[in-house]
């Protein structure tokens, strides 16, 4: 069934997801599938102006966890692994 309200915004995504890839892989172009998690993972977390945060927060509800601020942590992670399980159910209620 086509519907072009979905199939439109489908097609910005895609050509979002192409143009990422085309930054990223070599110019062989053959290690696409091994780069696309990491496009996928650019896209995801990187804040939309149109809707005002990232789509990963839409998706699960929070900010996702850089692996950068694993190794040099910020304010946000010192909090959090402060917080019991229970505590952090809470906070996210």
């Amino acid at each position: 069934m086509y519907n072009t309200a979905v199939n439109g915004l489908t097609e910005a995504f895609n050509k979002t997801l192409c143009n990422l890839l085309k930054k990223i892989v070599s110019k062989s172009k053959r290690d696409w599938q091994e780069r696309i998690n990491g496009a996928l993972w650019a896209y995801r977390t990187t804040h939309r102006t149109s809707i005002g945060v990232t789509p990963y927060s839409l998706g699960y509800g929070v900010e996702v966890v850089l692996p950068l601020e694993r190794e040099i942590p910020s304010l946000r992670m010192t909090m959090q692994e402060g917080l019991t399980t229970e505590d952090n159910v809470k906070l996210h209620l």
